[in-house]
């Protein structure tokens, strides 16, 4: 498997991992109706996990444009590849939002608030307003991206090989972006990823949903600018903290 295909299959499986916890939650009649925040931010937090472990040795498992754009601006990711990963990564979102529109189609036809149709796919704030909104999701991406330039490979000094752990080397970014989900994500639903918020808000455009409403495309700006912003902020201040 190439780079483009992991990333495109890691950010594939993420969406509809991601956006499937939120409708087994909040569309009417599936069985984890009402599970609740914790199940929604667990949901995402191990749909991360599996990306990760699908695309990490083929791609670095980036899955999302601000991890790929900030590890660019750190100089630890070629600039002549970002625009293949984040073609692939919004490919990806795109077809998992398609995939879990497929998966609860009669339940999105079942439910009759279309608030809560769109919220399967995108992001949204408790509180409208942008410029806090904005900080929220800048602040959610620098925890994530500044975490993962201070991750840390165990070694042995004497041979010098790395201590592996398989695909268990999947779960630190997952525990992180469950921690950023319960402590940053109940102001704006902690999109953190321009691709997850952008591409699913695409397709709840595009496919036949009974009763849709609108695609909330006036605040849609702020989970991509938010995230480019705070992954871009992590990785300036990384910079200058390097020794």
């Amino acid at each position: 498997m190439n780079a483009f295909a992991a990333e495109l299959l890691g950010t594939l499986l993420l969406i509809l991992m991601g956006c499937g916890v939120v409708a087994n939650v909040v569309l009417k009649g599936t069985k984890g109706q009402n599970g609740g925040w914790i199940v929604i931010t667990t949901g995402w937090a191990l749909g991360v996990y599996i990306g990760v472990v699908v695309a990490g040795p083929y791609s670095g498992a980036h899955i999302n444009p601000a991890v790929t754009l900030s590890l660019a601006v750190a100089g630890d990711f070629p600039w002549q590849q970002v625009p293949a990963y984040i073609a692939a990564q919004f490919a990806g979102a795109l077809l998992g939002a398609l995939l879990t529109w497929l998966v609860y189609r009669d339940h999105f036809n079942a439910t009759e608030d279309p608030d809560t149709k769109l919220a399967v796919f995108s992001t949204a704030p408790a509180i409208r307003n942008l410029p806090v909104n904005l900080l929220g999701e800048i602040a959610g991406t620098f925890v994530l991206m500044f975490t993962i330039f201070n991750f840390t490979d165990a070694t042995l000094d004497n041979p010098g090989t790395v201590i592996g752990l398989g695909s268990l080397g999947a779960l630190p970014v997952a525990l992180l972006v469950w921690g950023i989900g319960l402590s940053l994500g109940g102001t704006t639903g902690y999109a953190i990823n321009p691709a997850r918020d952008l591409g699913p808000r695409i397709i709840h455009a595009l496919v036949p949903i009974k009763h849709k409403g609108p695609g909330g495309w006036g605040y849609s700006w702020v989970p991509v600018a938010g995230p480019i912003a705070g992954g871009v902020i992590a990785a300036l201040l990384h910079l200058a903290l390097a020794p």
